[in-house]
C-alpha cells in the first residue's frame, strides 16, 4: 500500500472492494456491498503555550456486508491486504448462514443508485507540519489569554486536520468513490474572579483551512465568551420566554431528525409517530437538505448505500413532508428511500417571514432566558418530554441583564416546535444542521 491519502488511491480501494464483492458471489452470496477507506489526520493542543499532545492518525479499513437470499452477514478488517479481506468475506458468509431472515433485508434498490458523481468540492488537503500547527495553536490560545487578566487558566487550544478516501460497491454495478477533508481550530479558556470560575470555548471547521477563522479570532471568542459568563446567578422557578443560540438550536431539529427517522417510525418510538403531512412547526418554518453544497460539511454525492443524495423539502409551510430513511427503513414502512442511509445533508432550517437578527431577535425576547449551553441527556424520543441543563443570561427589555446557571429548562419537543416564535438570520454553519437562533413561547424553567 502507498502512504498517500488522496484520489489517486481510488482505484486501489476499488480493487479491494472489486475483490471482495466477487468473493462473496462465489462463497455463494445473493447480494453484497462492501465499503472501503483510507483515513490521515494530525491533532495538536497546546495549553498554557506548552504543547500537550501531538497525534498523527492513520487508518484503514474495509467492512463487507452479504446477503443470502434475506439473510445477512457482516464483517470489517483494518488489513486490506489481499487474505484478510478474503478471510472477512468467509466470515461474513458464514454469519450470514446462521441469521434469521429478514424479508426487508438487502441492497438499495438499482434504480436508486446514483448514476451521477457530481465534484462536491470536498477535498483540499492541508499540508501541514506539526511544528507550524503547534505555532497556530499557541497564538490562537495566546490571543485569547492577552484578553483579560481574569483569563489566567486554560484547557487548550487544538488544531486538527484529516483527510480521507473512501469507495463504496455493491453487486448492483455500483463502485464509486470520492476523498474529503476537515480542518479545524478550537480553544476553551478558563475566567476567574476571585472565587468564581467560568470556562467556555469557540471553534471554527471547515473544508478548506483557508475558510477556518482567524486563530487571534477563534482565541479572543473563546475568552469573550469565558468572561461574560462571570457573576453567573441562579434563577426562582417560573415559566418565560426562551431564546436558544445558533449552537445550542440545532440540537433542537436534530431532535426532530431522531423522531422522523426510519428506525424510530417503524420501531414505533417516536413522539412524532406517524405525522407525515401533518402540521408540526408554525406555517412560516421551512427545512429543506441540499446535499449538493459546495464545501459544505455534509455534502455528498450519494449515501452510505450508493443511493443518490438530492434535495428535497422536509419541512415545507410548517407541515412535515416526509421521513428520513435508508433502503432498509424504507421497505420496513412500505415506502422508498430518501437517500439518508447514514445521515442527513445539509439541512437549513429558514423562515418564509423575513429572519431577526440577534439584537431583534432579543428584543421580540423581551423578558427571558437565552439559553448558550445545554447539559445532560434529559430528552424522552417517546413522549418528546423535554429537561435538560442549562446555562445562559437574563435578558430583560431586550436587553441581556446578568449571566445564569444551574437551572433547568423542560417542555415538551411537540409543543416547543408548535410554539417557535421566530428564527434568527445568525445562522451557523458549523454542522450538518444551519440554523439561527430559535425563540419558543415559553418552557419552565427551574432554578434557586
Amino acid at each position: 500500500m502507498q502512504q498517500s491519502v488522496d484520489a489517486t488511491r481510488i482505484p486501489e480501494l476499488k480493487t479491494v472492494v472489486a475483490e471482495a464483492l466477487a468473493q462473496a458471489a462465489a462463497a455463494g452470496a445473493t447480494q453484497a456491498e462492501a465499503d472501503a477507506s483510507l483515513q490521515r489526520g494530525l491533532t495538536v493542543t497546546v495549553r498554557l503555550g506548552e504543547v500537550d499532545t501531538i497525534e498523527y492518525h492513520r487508518d484503514r479499513g474495509m467492512a463487507i456486508t452479504v446477503y443470502f437470499g434475506h439473510r445477512k452477514g457482516s464483517a470489517s478488517t483494518a488489513d486490506l491486504r489481499p487474505e484478510a479481506v478474503r478471510a472477512s468475506v468467509q466470515k461474513a458468509c458464514t454469519i450470514a448462514r446462521y441469521t434469521a431472515s429478514d424479508d426487508c433485508a438487502g441492497l438499495a434498490d438499482p434504480q436508486d443508485l446514483a448514476q451521477r458523481i457530481p465534484d462536491l468540492d470536498l477535498d483540499h488537503p492541508w499540508n501541514i507540519e506539526a511544528d507550524a500547527a503547534v505555532e497556530i495553536a499557541r497564538d490562537c490560545e495566546a490571543a485569547g489569554r492577552a484578553l483579560d487578566a481574569r483569563l489566567g487558566n486554560s484547557e487548550g487550544a487544538t488544531l486538527t486536520s484529516h483527510r480521507g478516501v473512501r469507495v463504496y460497491g455493491n453487486s448492483h454495478g455500483f463502485l464509486h468513490g470520492f476523498p474529503s477533508t476537515s480542518h479545524s481550530l478550537s480553544c476553551a479558556l478558563v475566567a476567574q474572579q476571585d472565587a468564581d470560575m467560568q470556562r467556555d470555548y469557540w471553534y471554527s471547521v471547515a473544508r478548506r483551512a483557508q475558510d477556518l477563522e482567524a486563530p487571534a479570532a477563534v482565541g479572543r471568542k473563546a475568552g469573550e465568551l469565558a468572561l461574560r459568563r462571570l457573576g453567573a446567578q441562579a434563577l426562582g422557578t417560573r415559566r418565560a420566554p426562551v431564546l436558544f443560540s445558533p449552537d445550542m438550536a440545532r440540537g433542537l431539529f436534530g431532535h426532530l431528525i431522531g423522531a422522523i427517522r426510519g428506525g424510530s417510525q417503524y420501531r414505533r418510538t417516536s413522539f412524532l409517530l406517524d405525522a407525515a403531512g401533518q402540521q408540526v412547526f408554525p406555517s412560516f418554518l421551512q427545512i429543506t437538505e441540499r446535499p449538493h453544497l459546495a464545501r459544505a460539511l455534509a455534502s455528498s454525492p450519494f449515501d452510505s448505500e450508493g443511493v443518490r443524495t438530492r434535495d428535497r423539502d422536509l419541512v415545507r409551510d410548517g407541515v412535515l413532508q416526509g421521513y428520513v430513511l435508508g433502503s432498509y427503513s424504507a421497505r420496513k414502512l412500505g415506502l422508498r428511500t430518501t437517500g439518508n442511509a447514514g445521515g442527513i445533508h445539509n439541512l437549513l432550517v429558514e423562515a418564509a417571514q423575513p429572519p431577526l437578527d440577534f439584537p431583534a431577535l432579543l428584543r421580540k425576547l423581551g423578558t427571558g432566558l437565552l439559553v448558550t449551553e445545554l447539559m445532560g441527556q434529559g430528552v424522552n424520543p417517546v413522549t418528546g418530554d423535554y429537561s435538560r441543563g442549562a446555562s445562559g443570561f437574563w435578558v430583560e427589555d431586550g436587553a441581556i441583564a446578568h449571566p445564569v446557571h444551574e437551572i433547568t429548562i423542560a417542555g415538551n419537543l411537540r409543543e416547543m416546535f408548535r410554539e417557535l416564535v421566530a428564527v434568527g438570520s445568525d445562522v451557523d454553519l458549523r454542522g450538518a444542521i444551519r440554523c439561527g437562533s430559535v425563540l419558543l413561547a415559553e418552557m419552565s424553567i427551574a432554578g434557586a
